[in-house]
């Protein structure tokens, strides 16, 4: 029985032509900034980007680390929203490494405004800590992959300038978020300081993120690369599948959307999910259930779809390079013929 494993898009394996990349790249030592693969990947990354530079790194949440470490500091506060990449799912790096007080705040769709943002500044008062930075994610992981708006970006943008503070973005699936609201990544890029996005989610690649900034903050970042030990020699080989994934891999997000929407169009019609199809935005779902979601997972993977339980009630599906058009529909016919199993047949 073939399965198919919808729990992440970091589940993406390369290719043939992307091995193929990797296998005949061309390297040098990086730590020196001599690996010629690198700098060509870093150079796309701040043209896509409209940055002035970037740099290459093992992961995304180094990335979000390195710009809190640099544009936050020790014993500032971050403003960042509640169900954030950084607040949950970053082993509490935010404060153990970079000294940097994440401050929780609400937002529906995981959308931070100058509002709700505005009601946790403090005053100039000498026994208080200082915000510094404001940290947003697009699209957003646990809201179900939501994207800002151009005019909710420009909100964010203007309150930050305002109140002469940083802003930073988690920018994991920055090209999902791009493919669903249509607006160019180098325009996203222009409402923040810094910026970082994932090579090996939707993309595909094996390993890596980017980090894009100024100059003067690449440098700096660079340094704190290192001193997290993240310096690496001939990576090369590993920058090579992000080039193809940017040259190649971009322009097939949309289709993952396009799987994301009809699997959670067949949710909504079952008796046994619950699902606000206005929240379907990118290649992230959630569905709730009146069932415990840990045994509904079992019951599905029993039937051939591999799943993630986000809660008590609630699942996860994320459609990704790896799960084609066929393989969407076999998946909706599974859902839609899938019986929940009785209290009887989960206690034999």
């Amino acid at each position: 029985m073939k399965m198919f494993d919808l729990r992440s898009d970091t589940l993406t394996r390369p290719g043939k032509e992307m091995r193929k990349a990797m296998y005949i790249a061309d390297v040098g030592d990086d730590v020196y900034a001599e690996d010629p693969t690198i700098n060509k990947l870093q150079e796309m990354a701040s043209k896509i980007t409209g940055k002035k530079a970037a740099l290459y790194i093992p992961s995304g949440s180094m990335g979000n680390l390195i710009a809190l470490y640099i544009n936050c500091g020790r014993g500032n506060e971050v403003l960042t929203h509640k169900n954030s990449h950084i607040m949950h799912y970053e082993l509490s790096s935010v404060a153990a490494v970079a000294g940097v007080m994440p401050i929780a705040v609400e937002g529906e769709r995981g959308i931070l405004t100058p509002k709700e943002l505005g009601k946790h500044l403090r005053p100039e008062i000498y026994y208080m800590s200082r915000v510094k930075m404001i940290e947003i994610e697009n699209s957003h992981n646990k809201e179900g992959g939501t994207c800002y708006k151009l005019n909710e970006l420009k909100a964010v943008s203007d309150f930050a300038k305002k109140n002469n503070l940083k802003v930073h973005m988690d920018g994991a699936r920055i090209f999902n978020a791009s493919a669903a609201t249509g607006i160019p990544v180098k325009k996203m890029g222009s409402f923040v300081d810094t910026v970082t996005f994932c090579l090996s989610k939707g993309l595909g690649a094996p390993v890596g993120s980017v980090l894009c900034g100024s100059e003067k903050f690449i440098a700096e970042a660079r340094r704190v690369r290192k001193m997290l030990g993240g310096g690496m020699r001939q990576a090369g080989v590993l920058a090579a599948a992000g080039v193809y994934a940017l040259e190649n891999n971009i322009k097939l997000l949309e289709q993952d959307m396009v799987n994301a929407k009809k699997i959670a169009g067949i949710l909504n019609r079952v008796k046994w999910a619950e699902i606000d199809m206005n929240k379907v935005e990118t290649n992230i779902l959630y569905f709730t259930t009146s069932q415990k979601a840990d045994l509904l997972v079992s019951a599905l993977e029993k039937k051939g779809i591999i799943c993630g339980a986000a809660g008590s009630n609630s699942i996860r599906m994320v459609t990704h390079l790896g799960i084609s058009s066929e393989d969407t529909e076999k998946i909706c016919s599974i859902i839609d013929s899938f019986t929940v199993p009785s209290k009887r047949s989960r206690n034999t």
